[in-house]
Formats: structure tokens, C-alpha cells, sequence
């Protein structure tokens, strides 16, 4: 039930993200003198639409997988008044990268709220201001468990934050290594709480020899502020987007090297080259991924975990979208900017070409990952 909750509210949260993406552009877009035809949630086939005030037809349709905003005369070659292509390059410019500064802004404003409540700290060096933040330690969590071993067998799940361990308190991961060492071969119990709730568990701890509570740990910090919320909120969404930034380069440089390296005679070469492709698929989750693992994880990490997985998404698509790549924002614009700057006009055809062979490029690399995160969830 859990893990069907995750996924509801993943869906929507990202069906909400993708939306406000698309509200930007059709805003902008109305702004500058553009026609929008069309604002709608979900992909058709329709389920429900309305007419607005303002002549734009509002729709809810059934593939809830994000919205859309369907402008008059897309394409720039067309040149009708209120036509999208009839714009100045200026004008498309603000646009196209409406929908990337939308969700560069929700992100910001989620870090900036939980830079008041509590910001988890996952950079070495995240902006703080030292006369106004706190980092506060938070309980020592279980990350896993290990089938077989006695966390497991007591009934303990990833998630759990331990309270007392063999009657003593364990303030930080450290503290609970020791005395699991200490009481080794013993049954012991454990005070932990789960969702809020505190429970306890008796378990038979292993011996020395190996692991003797057979679970991962670790203990998250958070940035605490006050007047400077805003500033860190800020802060962060940027030192978060230049990581994005890294993360997809060395993705994509490992990509390419272990696919050249593929092709070597070599097998001890292949075989690194198989290791690094390997690294590559383990750090991408498409959307089976997203909803079916990571929102669920979050869900049940609390309010915090998911209001911040939400900033970083909000983040991950206005990177993807700026990013030179036909099909989306970035690469219609980059498409528009060098048809301009070879003074050759872009007619429809062409632009239909580019943007088609963008799509079908993306939809596979889709596929294969969605193809690995089923594999994923069935292991």
C-alpha cells in the first residue's frame, strides 16, 4: 500500500512539475503576443476541455504523464499575426526558456521553505551562513537491511531510526557500531520508530566473526535558518544545478568512452568498458524508476525527503530542457540559432526533420532505461 502511495504521489507531483513547465511558456508566450490555443494536463486522448475567458481551451486528458501547451502557428516559419513564429527571435527566446525559469523558480522556493524547516545538507560544501544556520543531527537511520540477518529477522525495515540500542541511546552511527561489537552473540533490544511511531525488537545478534546486525546506517544533517532562508534556498539551487551539470557530463563522457571501448580487441578492455557502462546505467532512473523506487522511498522518509526530491526534479527538468537537444527547449532554440546565424530559413520540414529524429533519439534512450528499471524492481 505504501509503495502504491509513493507512486500516486509521484505521478501527480510530477504531472504538476511538468505543467507549470508548460503554463511558463504559455504565459510568456500570451505576453509577447502569441496565441496559446491549448493548455493541457495529461496527453490525449481528451477526457475533458473548456473554453476560458481568455480564449485558450483548457484540457484534462487520460495519459496523465505531464501537460502541454499548444501555441498558434508553432513553427517558425509561419508568419500570421499571433503566430509563434511571427515572433521576434528576442521574443521566442523568452518563450522557449520560460518553462526552464518556472521550474529553476519552484525549486528555489521548496529549498528556501526548507531552508526554514530544515534543509538536508548532501553537499560538502552547501551554502550556509554561519551567523544564522544551525546543522542539526538527525536519528541514526537503517538505510537497508540485509536479507537473513538479524535486523532483517527481528522485523526491522530500511526506513526505522534507532532510539536505543541494548538499552543505551545512539547518537551517532559510530556509537551504534560500537556497541553492536560489543554485544555480540547476545539478544539485545531495540527501540526504533517508524512514520513517527516508537516500536521495539528483540534481536539475536551474530557473533564477531562478520556482520552482526546485517544493516546499513547512516545519519542525515540538516541546515537550519532563519532570516537567510531565502538566501540559502537560493544558494543551493545553484550549487544543485552546477552538480546536475557535473553528474550529466561524466554520464554522458562514460557513455561515449565505454561505447568506444567497446569496440576494442581487447577483452580486459571490454571488460572495463562493460564496468563503465554499468556505472552509467546505475546512476539514470527513467520514469518506472522514479515512480515505482525512488518516490516511494521518499514518501515513506517523510515530508522533508519528498518536498526535497520534488526541488531536485523541478531542477533536473529545467537542466534537461535548456540543454541543446532537439525536441526540447534548449535544442529548438539552439536549432533557431543557427539557422538564424546562417541567415537560412527554417522552414517547417526541416524543423519537423530535426525535431523528429530529437524525439525518436530520446524516446529510445527512454525505453532502455525504463527496460533497466523494471529489471531493476524484479530483482
Amino acid at each position: 500500500m505504501q509503495i502504491i502511495l509513493g507512486v500516486i504521489l509521484g505521478l501527480i507531483i510530477l504531472v504538476i512539475l511538468v505543467a507549470v513547465h508548460e503554463l511558463g511558456h504559455a504565459i510568456v508566450a500570451k505576453r509577447n503576443g502569441v496565441g496559446v490555443e491549448e493548455f493541457g494536463i495529461g496527453f490525449p486522448p481528451r477526457a475533458w476541455s473548456k473554453k476560458l475567458k481568455n480564449g485558450v481551451l483548457f484540457s484534462l486528458n487520460w495519459l496523465p504523464l505531464g501537460g502541454f501547451v499548444r501555441m498558434q502557428g508553432e513553427h517558425d516559419a509561419a508568419d500570421a499575426k499571433g503566430d509563434y513564429g511571427a515572433a521576434s527571435f528576442w521574443q521566442k527566446t523568452k518563450i522557449l526558456l520560460a518553462g526552464v525559469l518556472i521550474n529553476w523558480l519552484v525549486a528555489a522556493i521548496i529549498l528556501t521553505c526548507l531552508a526554514w524547516t530544515g534543509l538536508p545538507k548532501i553537499l560538502d560544501n552547501q551554502v550556509s551562513i554561519p551567523s544564522d544556520t544551525t546543522l542539526v543531527q538527525k536519528p541514526v537511520e537503517l538505510t537497508s537491511v540485509v536479507k537473513d540477518y538479524p535486523a532483517a529477522e527481528a522485523g526491522l525495515q530500511t526506513g526505522d531510526t534507532v532510539i536505543l540500542f541494548a538499552g543505551e541511546a545512539v547518537p551517532t552511527t559510530d556509537r551504534l557500531i560500537e556497541l553492536s561489537r560489543q554485544h555480540a552473540g547476545e539478544t539485545i533490544t531495540v527501540v526504533y520508530s517508524r512514520h513517527g511511531e516508537e516500536q521495539s525488537a528483540r534481536v539475536k545478534l551474530r557473533d564477531s566473526s562478520g556482520p552482526v546486525f546485517g544493516a546499513n546506517i547512516g545519519q542525515r544533517q540538516v541546515i537550519k535558518a532563519t532570516w537567510s532562508a531565502p538566501l540559502v534556498g537560493v544558494a543551493t539551487t545553484g550549487q544543485l544545478t552546477w552538480a546536475t551539470l557535473q553528474g550529466l557530463g561524466s554520464v554522458v563522457g562514460n557513455l561515449a568512452s565505454g561505447l568506444v571501448l567497446q569496440l576494442s580487441p581487447d577483452s580486459a578492455t571490454r571488460t572495463q568498458a562493460s564496468a563503465q557502462l554499468q556505472t552509467v546505467g546505475d546512476s539514470v532512473a527513467g520514469p518506472i524508476g522514479i515512480l515505482g523506487t525512488i518516490f516511494p522511498a521518499a514518501e515513506q522518509a517523510g515530508p522533508t525527503q519528498l518536498l526535497f526530491l520534488t526541488a531536485v526534479i523541478s531542477l533536473t527538468l529545467a537542466v534537461m530542457n535548456v540543454l541543446p537537444i532537439p525536441a526540447l527547449d534548449g535544442g529548438r532554440w539552439f536549432t533557431m540559432a543557427v539557422f538564424r546565424l546562417l541567415k537560412r530559413p527554417l522552414t517547417k520540414t526541416i524543423e519537423e526533420r530535426i525535431q523528429a529524429i530529437g524525439f525518436y533519439i530520446l524516446m529510445g534512450l527512454i525505453i532502455l532505461i525504463t527496460i533497466q528499471d523494471v529489471g531493476r524492481l524484479f530483482k
